[in-house]
């Protein structure tokens, strides 16, 4: 992570404690492996941000480096919030801001050594907030730097900014038509556009027809046999069901890296099993154990909030439906897909990838080979769906947290069952506010990381379930 970092004094407060902080600071920075962006001595008294030219200085210099991807303020004493402000409001840049502020000592209240750092935030956020510039707290209102909690305010934000940096310039690819019955699916490209989030639609008879010009005895082809070969067991598939998986694997990974996209949804059915004879569920398991989300049935909402999700978690996310009550245990339910999800979302090894169970039964199983199933394996989970809102002008999203639990279940697919503390109010929710069936989900707790990024930064209207 690349962070601009401002360090701000007061005159009359004491300079040591200045240039104390700001060395500890840079050099827990560099331990953690980020490179810094800041004022030195030589360009300002102590490196520090004190006056409104001082704020100008830092504002140039962090207009030379639009590779800033978030900005750290830090007050070792009281600072000065008129010229931080002027610092990050010059500057241009449109990334997420961490406020801190260091502890006083309770033996150290004298003139030489106290901080006054604890009204000094109080000052600055109140001159942010004037300003219009989103900003995040730390856990605690002050802290030491070299303190636990401070080192776990930092692993947070690298997320957010993460998330907020990833979204404003993500390229989601839209691989085919949605489905014709799945108006669920609809959204504005143009909203999405204005939040920096840009899409790339490739026909699907231009991805059939990539993939029809493969040959067979094409090295990338046989690598990607043995690819599948070594993700997960096949043992019903022939091998002209397996060469076909892999030549669309060649293909689809190939326009994904092409245009630089990020994540991507796809028309997995009907088109390919018609006319390609496949599905493509394992490739996109594949491509989403890389680092590259593919959400399912055009879904390109579904794609962003996989995308947001691995950025705030770091884990390959699934995408599944909320689908079935679990008896009359009303905080459980049955999350189901045919499925597509990646190896680390499954938390295990995927059992076997087979044929789609629901639609072979329509479109004939020998055209359906692909589908990964398995049961998702116990674990804490967040759980987010975004969506566009054409008349309200916003992109809105709803989001949560809860468990896969090991529940008894005997379905097939790729299945879950899963736990969420008030489910029957988010439900209602989901319902009255008119979103969708489909829920991307990762493993792991990173509720307050999506809640950080989308709304305060990206301004999304969001619904957080709580129980």
């Amino acid at each position: 992570m690349v962070y601009g970092v401002i360090v701000s004094n007061r005159s009359f407060f004491p300079d040591h404690l200045v240039e104390e902080g700001r060395a500890e600071l840079l050099a827990l920075l560099k331990e953690l492996g980020h490179e810094v962006v800041t004022l030195t001595p030589q360009d300002t008294e102590l490196g520090a941000v004190e006056t409104v030219a001082d704020g100008d200085k830092c504002a140039a210099l962090f207009k030379s480096r639009q590779d800033i991807e978030g900005i750290i303020c830090c007050l070792p004493n009281f600072g000065d919030e008129v010229a931080v402000s002027t610092a990050i409001r010059r500057s241009g840049l449109n990334v997420p801001v961490l406020v801190q502020a260091c502890d006083d000592a309770l033996d150290k209240m004298d003139l030489a050594n106290r901080r006054d750092a604890f009204c000094g935030k109080l000052s600055l956020c109140s001159v942010l907030r004037q300003n219009g510039i989103p900003y995040t707290l730390t856990q605690l209102h002050t802290c030491a730097i070299r303190s636990p909690e401070f080192r776990a305010d930092l692993e947070r934000f690298a997320s957010i900014c993460r998330v907020v940096n990833g979204l404003r310039r993500a390229r989601i690819a839209a691989i085919g038509a949605r489905p014709t019955a799945f108006q669920t699916v609809r959204y504005s490209e143009k909203l999405l556009q204005r939040d920096g989030i840009y899409v790339t639609v490739c026909d699907m008879a231009e991805m059939i027809g990539r993939t029809e010009a493969l040959k067979e005895e094409d090295p990338r082809v046989a690598q990607a046999l043995q690819k599948l070969a070594d993700y997960a067991p096949s043992p019903a598939a022939k091998i002209e069901e397996r060469m076909r998986i892999a030549k669309l694997y060649v293909a689809m990974k190939e326009y994904l890296q092409e245009n630089h996209c990020d994540a991507g949804a796809v028309q997995c059915w009907d088109a390919l099993e018609k006319y390609y004879h496949c599905a493509p569920c394992v490739v996109m398991s594949m491509l989403g154990q890389e680092g590259i989300p593919l959400a399912c049935e055009m879904d390109v909402m579904g794609a962003v909030s996989m995308l947001a999700l691995r950025l705030a978690a770091g884990l390959a996310p699934g995408y599944m439906d909320w689908d079935n009550n679990y008896g009359d245990d009303r905080d459980k339910c049955v999350n189901v897909h045919c499925s597509n999800y990646p190896k680390d979302f499954f938390g295990g090894p995927i059992d076997e990838v087979g044929h789609l169970d629901i639609l072979g039964t329509t479109l004939g199983r020998e055209n359906c080979f692909g589908a990964c199933k398995g049961r998702v394996a116990p674990g804490e989970m967040t759980f987010m769906k975004a969506s566009t809102d054409e008349f309200t002008g916003k992109v809105r999203a709803y989001m949560g947290k809860g468990e896969f639990t090991d529940d008894p279940l005997d379905s097939f697919g790729g299945v879950a069952v899963c736990h969420v503390p008030g489910l029957q109010k988010l439900l209602h929710t989901l319902a009255e506010e008119g979103f969708e069936h489909h829920v991307a989900l990762t493993r792991g707790d990173c509720l307050s990381i999506l809640r950080e990024a989308l709304g305060k930064y990206m301004g999304w209207e969001l619904t957080v379930h709580e129980g």
